[in-house]
């Protein structure tokens, strides 16, 4: 038997290696605390404002990232949108050409322009009537708010 811990290891009990003479003052001043009930009520609230402020760190960078896509979308949302704009406007003026040029042979090349201006600007005043109804409803009703 070289040491007197070789009786316990025999009996089935081993002891930890290194154990220090002294306390640690920090192992000692958290086994006051969990004496005494566990930490006070200053270093809890200590802990929830450390908390807040990660958390307020990580929803600002959530929400930076988060902006950051939206951005990234609405610009291509916007490109593609005046590029469908675009399309569809030049599809239009080419439907008004072969329009004419369908009417030409039958009423003559005037009166053929005559007709489809007369349709597009007939079809432009009923949007126009409409549109002002409109604003006219919208109108009223900040009306009777001022009221």
């Amino acid at each position: 038997m070289d040491s007197p811990d070789a009786d316990l290891k025999g009996g089935g009990v081993t002891l930890p290696p290194d154990l220090p003479d002294e306390p640690d003052p920090e192992t000692a001043a958290s086994a006051d605390a969990s004496e005494t009930g566990g930490p006070s009520l200053m270093e809890d609230i200590d802990a929830l404002i450390a908390d807040g402020k990660t958390y307020l760190e990580a929803e600002f960078t959530y929400q930076k990232t988060r902006a950051g896509f939206a951005a990234n979308r609405l610009k291509w949302t916007a490109i593609y949108g005046a590029a469908a704009f675009g399309l569809l406007h030049l599809a239009l003026i080419a439907l008004t050409v072969g329009v004419v040029i369908a009417l030409v042979p039958l009423v003559g090349p005037w009166t053929a322009t005559a007709l489809v201006v007369a349709t597009l600007l007939l079809g432009a005043l009923v949007f126009v009537l409409k549109l002002r109804a409109k604003i006219g409803d919208i109108r009223d009703v900040f009306e009777d708010d001022a009221a």
